[in-house]
């Protein structure tokens, strides 16, 4: 899957940071870049660049150096975001990347919801790429890049255990206690949880997996379940919820490249993510769309890419990914219909 096109545009992005302006958004060109490729939308890739890569800020350069032993005062650092690009580059020179992949992943998963989970889905893309091979230079570059944002930006979600209950992702998701107040940005809603009394039930009522061998479909289905739920509760925050399905899906794709020993707190940690962000942002009454869904069946996933692609938002772009593979693994049309919904919700920026 490794086209030139892909390459390209990680070399042009790998020259960016991984944030931008002064809300510090989140640069998503590689995770975009990398659905259109595997897609089989390479052609539109070079003009998507052009335009997406006008807005972002230079890679921030190193402070300091990162090693093996002081890496853990830097975690969370935002501001050694380039110390971090150097030290991982330097690893996967010296290394094989599953097994930098594999050192790192556990250190990193307490820090999951990092730039609101954007340092696990862009790593998760990128291993994608590297597991579809050949292990080209610049997707060595952006694994670096990847873990680089993700231990700069490290966040924990609040403490809440590991699951012990009896539903299953879909039910759990439903079963989720809200904030009392949905205000404020990621850590003011994450500070509510924290302080409340049913963040911990809450995380409890997913049934746990006994071992590795059920967190692929235990991943699944949160997946689906997360994507049906944006359906309903999209609403509330378009862009914000589109993770709470982009993020396990992420975490699922990387399983393969994962010893199996780290698949259930893997599985444990998206959970987590995904229930804080509904908690935080999911309101509590759902809502119809305001739209037709699109029509299911042959060449629906192709309908729908099309108008990913057409719409241009780099949200739209990774949730229709997410949403065509529920689709494509369960037939549910809610799955089309979320994807379609999201791309009513969130601007796009050719209009």
């Amino acid at each position: 899957m490794n086209g030139g096109e892909l390459l390209e545009a990680y070399e042009r992005f790998h020259r960016t940071g991984p944030e931008w302006g002064a809300d510090q958004l989140t640069n998503h060109g590689p995770m975009a870049v990398e659905v259109l490729v595997r897609r089989g939308r390479a052609e539109v890739v070079p003009g998507w660049v052009d335009g997406y890569i006008r807005r972002l800020d230079e890679l921030p350069g190193a402070i300091g150096e990162i090693t093996d032993t002081s890496w853990a005062e830097a975690l969370g650092d935002g501001c050694r975001i380039g110390d971090w690009t150097g030290y991982f580059t330097r690893q996967l020179a010296e290394q094989p990347w599953r097994q930098v992949l594999a050192a790192w992943w556990p250190r990193l998963l307490p820090g999951i919801a990092a730039g609101a989970t954007h340092g696990v889905i862009r790593t998760g893309h990128v291993v994608r790429t590297l597991l579809a091979g050949p292990e080209d230079q610049a997707a060595l570059d952006e694994l670096a890049h990847a873990l680089a944002f993700w231990a700069a930006r490290a966040r924990p979600v609040p403490a809440c255990g590991t699951p012990i209950g009896r539903l299953d992702p879909l039910a759990a998701l439903d079963a989720v206690a809200r904030i009392p107040s949905q205000q404020g940005n990621l850590a003011a809603r994450f500070g509510q949880l924290a302080e409340g009394p049913t963040w911990r039930p809450s995380v409890a009522r997913l049934r746990p997996a006994a071992g590795p061998d059920q967190v692929p479909a235990r991943l699944t289905d949160l997946v689906t379940a997360a994507t049906l739920r944006y359906l309903s509760h999209g609403h509330g925050q378009p862009v914000l919820l589109v993770h709470t399905a982009t993020a396990p899906n992420a975490v699922l794709h990387a399983l393969p490249a994962l010893p199996d020993d780290q698949w259930v707190p893997s599985l444990n940690a998206a959970w987590a993510a995904t229930a804080a962000i509904f908690a935080g942002y999911a309101p509590s009454g759902r809502a119809a769309p305001r739209s037709a869904p699109p029509a299911a069946g042959r060449g629906a996933v192709a309908d729908l890419l099309d108008r990913a692609v057409d719409h241009g938002d780099e949200h739209v772009i990774k949730f229709t990914d997410t949403a065509a593979e529920v689709y494509t693994r369960t037939g549910e049309v809610d799955a089309l219909a979320a994807a379609h919904y999201a791309s009513t919700l969130i601007p796009s920026p050719r209009r």
